[in-house]
């Protein structure tokens, strides 16, 4: 029965059709033998009243102005028989339709109209038929059809806005998504230029010193291999985690490792080292327990900081590393006593170092600067917020 009503409801048309074939048969079948009027009047007035309802959705008004003429035509056509006929029953579905899908002023002035048929019919035939009948063809049914058509107006106007509504969420959710995934697209893209820079910068300084040891000082030049070696697998696996959150969407996936933090600074500070540039390294505070985005970009500031003066500084430099945790923020000061980017060792930079760094500090509302020193080097300064503190206020 659901089935059929679905389908009805989509196929407007053949249930108006149907209805107007029973009320037609129906009016037809029901004509008192005793009135007086023609077949040809009778059947003319009741066709007038029923099949226009099978435009009632497409043309309401022009199934109602038919109806409204059919019932005025009643009056002159049925000289002395107004008893309430079958046919009829098309006024207040077609009230009811009007207030569906119409508006208040076409159902008031349909309304209005055969209020108007009625005080004629009254004038001209005082006594009309049944009381009864009279009460309900005029008064009760109407209104009752009228109501029905208000309530079901509004229900459809409710539902009308609830699909819209959803509607508006669901591209609101949809554009949240494409903001997402563009954060998530450079996000990744930062982490991948600091783990290649730093890592190709690396295996670039090893290979130069490799290549000049070699022969004078082979186990110098092995254990510079074995940095690259080293540092090689450790990029690797980096860029197979990265690539791997584009590849899936499973948090349990065991690709997935936990992100660099603040508490990781001194791992990164001893590989450096082992590099072969000197670093001081000065950590104050706790900064293991730092919330885990702050943690990751202190991690990846110092980490592009050296990067740059492993690739810039030239020989003999010397770096300086300090992360201090104070109550309300983190500092970051990486000094060193080499030339600084676009000075040095000729490599080419990728462009992304400062302006990455500079992001990840701007993301929680903190500061960064960068430049050569009075004294000569190069420094870099950051002041992370660990208070909730939006970008730009």
């Amino acid at each position: 029965m659901r089935r059929l009503s679905l389908w009805l409801r989509a196929h407007p048309l053949v249930g108006d059709t149907a209805l107007v074939v029973l009320l037609t048969t129906l009016d037809m079948l029901g004509k008192n033998p005793n009135w007086v009027v023609t077949d040809t009047n009778y059947y003319s007035v009741g066709a007038l009243l029923t099949v226009p309802l099978i435009v009632r959705r497409r043309q309401p008004m022009v199934a109602g102005g038919l109806i409204v003429f059919a019932e005025f035509l009643r009056i002159f056509t049925h000289p002395a028989d107004m008893d309430y006929r079958v046919g009829e029953l098309g006024i207040p579905i077609m009230l009811y339709t009007l207030a569906v899908y119409g508006t208040r002023r076409w159902a008031g002035a349909f309304a209005f109209c055969i209020l108007l048929v009625n005080v004629v019919v009254l004038i001209r035939f005082p006594e009309p038929g049944p009381a009864a009948w009279s009460a309900f063809s005029w008064f009760a049914a109407p209104a009752f059809a009228w109501l029905l058509g208000e309530i079901v107006a509004a229900r459809r106007a409710l539902n009308e806005e609830a699909v819209q509504r959803l509607l508006l969420l669901e591209l609101e959710r949809d554009q949240q998504a494409k903001i997402a995934v563009a954060a998530e697209r450079t996000r990744i893209a930062r982490e991948l230029h600091d783990v290649v820079a730093h890592a190709v910068s690396v295996i670039v300084v090893q290979a130069d010193g490799a290549s000049y040891m070699i022969k004078d000082k082979p186990e110098l030049a092995e254990r510079s291999l074995k940095t690259i070696s080293t540092t090689g697998r450790q990029a690797l696996n980096e860029l197979r985690r990265l690539l791997g959150v584009l590849r899936t969407t499973d948090e349990n996936d065991p690709e997935m490792t936990p992100q660099p933090s603040a508490g990781q600074v001194e791992e990164l500070v001893a590989k450096v080292r082992a590099v072969g540039l000197p670093v001081q390294l000065d950590l104050r505070g706790d900064l293991d327990d730092l919330p885990a985005g702050i943690g990751l970009g202190v991690y990846r500031i110092v980490q592009e900081a050296l990067t740059n003066t492993i690739k810039h500084g030239g020989a003999g430099v010397k770096a300086v590393v300090r992360v201090h945790r104070e109550e309300d923020a983190v500092r970051v000061r990486v000094l060193d006593s080499g030339g600084g980017p676009g000075t040095g060792s000729g490599l080419v930079s990728g462009g992304n170092g400062l302006i990455g760094m500079q992001e990840r500090a701007s993301v929680f509302g903190g500061e960064l600067e960068a430049g050569p020193r009075p004294g000569g080097g190069w420094q870099v300064s950051a002041r992370l917020p660990l208070t909730n503190r939006t970008v730009g206020s």
